[in-house]
């Protein structure tokens, strides 16, 4: 049986009554659905709703800061367990206390904290602040989202404790967690569907890619449930890819393309591409992520499947991971272009996140490269390249899901919060901690994996040396990583109470074309310039005002 197309089949033919219904509604059902999600959403909590301030932008602020703190988590985690690759007796003291950690578990856990505690914190937030500016209103909902993300909070700790042990008391540890999630996550979908039908003209691309991003995590789900492979490797492989490829990576490019403009001032490079990563993301399937699909099984307490792939699976498969390649492209060049302007070696060094984007953006293509090549020997007979997956799979994360989401997050930061970060060159340092710590300690573990697989290859008993010595200096290169997100934490912290507040003046201006240009607060020539201006163009002064400025429009 054909498992992959089949469920791909029904995902798209799902996806696209999805978009019917955002588009046409239900026709006498529109008014009556809209009273019941905004009941659900705030009346049926009763006096639970009064627990958060509902003040434009507290959701999006508890969002960004908790995801901010699970990113610290994450880092540690994953360095305890790179550590541990090495020492496996590092934290044997801890058992004493009924804590009996492996580099596996921690890892595991990590994986668990960065996805759905860092990144998909710091997407959420984002979006709840992009989609109601794209659709010119004001979110459904400020404090059911405000309220829900502590219940997100709750559910990725259970899912951390559910990585190292998923049984307690015979209850499985890590499905709890998934249904809680799986509360928060539809309260969040809910929220941006009535913000979305309250939208004021036609919705940007970008903002499609974050509600689709959205929408499609729970269609994916049903689609692998009725298409039956559930059960099966396969099935459980491509679910797993499939939520990568759609809340993942559309919601990360989502918010990428409007942070982009936004930062740097600049419109948009190219809607087409924008278009394309959109039907991109839904049409093909995700390379980056794990080579089987053990999280997916865990999440729904179903039993793991074995990879077992037949040549019909095995060419529909490699060929939507090798069309994926188009929309990773897109995104990337559409970033990238949209940063520099009409000047690539220019950048905008004033904007918090404007690095962590560039770097994103810049390791998206190679490593989906490289998770093609990985992904494409997992379905081998006799897997050769299976000791690289789960490096590449942490260089995913940290090198393009982690600067894309938190990029966008600094960003937003005064926006959202009503004051800058405290330090722009503590931003800057945390960054290069990260940056580095995650790209050469990640690179250096990588360079053990190939000895270790090169030792199996030949059949040779020992451990090697380097191996070790090398797993030893990659772990603690990626302690750079958990120092960089201490600082960025402290620095948000600091900033909500320290920070210097925002002025009514806007930073930067987002409205650039080539005949003129909205001056809106005091800026260089060399900012105009790499905007695309030239010695014609008509300077604009605008006016002051107290409303908060938008991303260019998109």
């Amino acid at each position: 049986m054909d498992d992959v197309l089949t469920s791909m089949a029904v995902f798209w033919a799902l996806m696209l009554l999805t978009y019917f219904l955002m588009q046409n509604g239900l026709s006498i059902f529109n008014d009556v659905a809209k009273s019941m999600g905004m009941f659900m959403l705030e009346k049926a909590l009763g006096p639970g709703i009064d627990l958060v301030e509902g003040r434009p932008g507290s959701a999006s602020k508890a969002w960004i800061m908790q995801g901010l703190l699970w990113l610290l988590a994450a880092s540690t985690l994953t360095f305890e367990g790179l550590w541990m690759m090495h020492d496996p007796l590092a934290l044997h003291s801890l058992s004493a206390w009924g804590y009996s950690p492996t580099s596996g578990s921690l890892l595991y856990a990590g994986n668990y904290a960065v996805l759905y505690g860092g990144i998909g914190m710091l997407l959420i937030g984002a979006g709840l602040h992009i989609l109601p500016r794209l659709a010119r209103t004001e979110l459904a909902s400020e404090k059911n989202a405000a309220l829900v993300s502590f219940l997100w909070t709750i559910s990725v700790l259970v899912l951390v404790i559910g990585a190292h042990d998923s049984e307690v008391l015979g209850i499985n540890i890590i499905f709890v967690g998934t249904v809680m999630h799986v509360v928060a996550f539809l309260a969040i979908i809910t929220n941006q569907l009535l913000t979305v039908s309250k939208r004021q003209g036609p919705l940007a691309i970008p903002g499609w890619l974050i509600i689709f991003g959205l929408l499609a995590d729970p269609v994916a789900t049903a689609a692998i449930f009725v298409s039956g492979s559930i059960e099966t490797g396969v099935g459980q492989w491509l679910l797993g890819h499939m939520v990568g490829g759609t809340f993942f990576f559309a919601s990360a490019a989502g918010i990428a393309l409007y942070a982009s403009s936004s930062a740097s001032g600049n419109p948009l490079w190219s809607r087409s591409l924008a278009a394309a990563v959109l039907v991109g993301s839904i049409a093909t399937i995700n390379p980056m992520g794990e080579v089987d699909g053990r999280m997916a099984a865990d999440m729904l307490g179903l039993n793991f499947g074995e990879l077992h792939v037949t040549s019909e699976d095995n060419l529909v498969a490699a060929f939507l991971m090798a069309l994926a390649t188009i929309p990773i492209m897109a995104l990337a060049a559409n970033v990238l272009i949209t940063l520099r302007g009409g000047d690539a070696f220019v950048e905008n060094a004033d904007s918090a996140g404007t690095a962590e984007l560039n770097l994103g953006a810049s390791m998206l293509l190679p490593l989906a490269i490289g998770s093609l090549f990985i992904q494409s020997d997992a379905f081998a007979a006799t897997p050769e390249f299976s000791g690289l997956a789960g490096t590449l799979m942490l260089m995913g994360i940290w090198l393009i899901l982690v600067p894309f989401s938190l990029g966008a997050a600094l960003h937003l930061f005064p926006t959202v919060t009503g004051r800058h970060l405290l330090s722009r060159n503590r931003a800057r340092w945390a960054f290069w901690m990260m940056a580095g710590g995650a790209f050469l300690g990640l690179t250096v573990t990588m360079m053990a994996d190939m000895i270790d697989m090169a030792l199996i290859e030949a059949t040779v008993e020992d451990p090697s040396s380097l191996s070790g010595d090398l797993r030893v200096v990659g772990a603690v290169l990626f302690y750079g990583t958990a120092v960089g997100a201490v600082m960025h934490s402290l620095n948000a912290v600091s900033g909500l109470f320290r920070g210097a507040r925002v002025d009514s003046v806007r930073d930067t201006s987002s409205s650039i074309s080539p005949e003129s240009y909205s001056l809106a607060s005091p800026t260089s020539v060399r900012r105009i310039l790499a905007g695309g201006a030239n010695l014609d163009t008509t300077v604009v002064p605008v006016g002051e005002s107290d409303d908060a400025g938008s991303a260019t429009e998109l």
